[in-house]
């Protein structure tokens, strides 16, 4: 996994105004002279940052991705029931990307598609290396199942994550990402928890108002 450095302020306030721009008008249509004219920026000043419009996209999914890592740092979960980080990252991460707008990701990937996926394979190597952490905390907490192999349960997390994405499986008309998330965590939860684990999550899920935020 790649680690970043944090961007300067500078970088990150030009990447979400580039963003913006790019849910007004999609991504192919916003040309570099455009970002230039649009944030009244020099292009000599835009290029000390990125010199082409494939640097830019690279920067902006960079920025996706530490805003999505911030959510982990953000918390100090030493001592945390297992089940409560997953509940309280679970919310963080609804909250901070129920914005998220299918159409620029569909523009990415079709436009974009080495640079995408590099960022999606980037982006589930790190859950993937969190929710092993998580799953091993909980067996040591005595809240999950201790017959679980942890590798193999993550994989199969991510796996579900990665086809809540496919709209030929789930049409974003008949099934909201928010619905999907929940019942895809909801059966996680209960599938890898003992009793008492399931017991201290449905006591602990009414206390988080998980509906509000997934």
């Amino acid at each position: 996994m790649v680690n970043h450095h944090p961007m300067d302020a500078a970088l990150v306030l030009i990447l979400e105004q580039v963003r913006e721009l790019f849910f007004k008008n999609g991504v192919r249509s916003v040309s570099m002279e455009a970002i230039s004219k649009t944030l009244n920026l020099p292009r000599k000043q835009l290029n000390c940052h990125f010199t082409n419009k494939n640097q830019l996209v690279e920067k902006l999914l960079e920025l996706e991705r530490q805003n999505f890592e911030i959510i982990f740092d953000q918390h100090n979960f030493e001592g945390v029931n297992a089940i409560d980080i997953l509940l309280i990252v679970s919310r963080d991460v609804g909250e901070r990307f129920r914005d998220v707008s299918p159409s620029l990701t569909y523009d990415l990937k079709k436009y974009y598609p080495e640079i995408y996926h590099r960022h999606v394979d980037e982006r589930i190597e790190f859950i993937y290396q969190k929710i092993q952490i998580n799953l091993q905390k909980g067996i040591s907490q005595g809240m999950y199942r201790d017959d679980l192999s942890v590798e193999l349960v993550a994989r199969l997390y991510i796996r579900r994550l990665i086809d809540l994405h496919n709209p030929d499986f789930f049409p974003a008309d008949k099934f909201s990402f928010q619905t999907l998330f929940e019942v895809m965590f909801d059966n996680f939860i209960r599938g890898i928890a003992k009793p008492e684990g399931i017991t201290y999550y449905e006591k602990q899920r009414k206390k988080f108002n998980f509906n509000q935020f997934i």
